[in-house]
């Protein structure tokens, strides 16, 4: 039976603006993550803690820099600290490790649509979040923006309408992408039946397919 080494010193809650970033961190947060964030924590609280050790100069964060930023922003007296006990080199080798590990990890689809479809968050922020987890997606889609053919369209949907004729000389209000909004209101599980639909055509597909990829495929079945 092997032992592993017990590099964890102890659990301590630290004021965040005590903590100094690693200099070598080299993942960036946007918005969205930020967002996010923020809205599990004003949620649930504090169920994890950043990582640090000690230095002359004073604690040293190697993981937890957003939640650092964002506690400092949020003025949060304290923050869990795990404090371990490594080097320059084992820190540099953790500060590079720890994000690709949990990257690793693969989605078991009906797990996951199972466990949203039992589980409600109040933060928009965050359902934006599992909504692209769900999508396959990296980040979650752009804000909507109004446009006269997605009111329209919406109102027939929630009246049981047929869907309104698309100009396309008029509705093509693409972004700089070239792409557009195209938005359905659904229960949560008409969700999960999309998504399943939705998943099981990504599979057929190859080149890394997008969720609009997935959903045309499902269209052309009955086109």
């Amino acid at each position: 039976m092997t032992t592993s080494k017990d590099r964890v010193k102890e659990l301590r809650w630290v004021e965040p603006q005590k903590l100094t970033p690693h200099e070598r961190n080299w993942r960036n947060h946007p918005d969205a993550q930020r967002a996010a964030l923020r809205g599990i924590i004003d949620e649930l609280g504090f169920a994890d803690a950043v990582i640090a050790r000690e230095t002359p100069e004073g604690l040293q964060l190697i993981d937890g820099h957003l939640r650092r930023e964002v506690s400092i922003a949020d003025k949060t007296a304290k923050i869990p600290v795990l404090i371990v006990d490594l080097n320059d080199e084992e820190t540099d080798k953790l500060l590079l490790t720890l994000d690709p590990l949990a990257m690793m990890a693969h989605s078991d689809q009906d797990a996951l649509l199972g466990l949203l479809e039992s589980t409600t968050f109040e933060s928009d922020s965050i359902n934006a979040m599992l909504e692209a987890l769900v999508n396959g997606e990296r980040d979650p889609l752009p804000p909507l923006y109004e446009t006269p053919f997605l009111t329209e369209a919406l109102n027939a949907d929630e009246k049981g309408l047929p869907f309104p004729t698309f100009d396309a000389d008029v509705e093509t209000d693409t972004d700089a992408d070239g792409l557009m909004n195209f938005v359905l209101r659904v229960t949560p599980e008409q969700r999960t039946t999309i998504m399943t639909a939705v998943n099981k055509a990504k599979a057929t597909l190859e080149d890394n397919p997008t969720t609009t990829d997935a959903l045309v495929v499902v269209c052309d079945a009955f086109h």
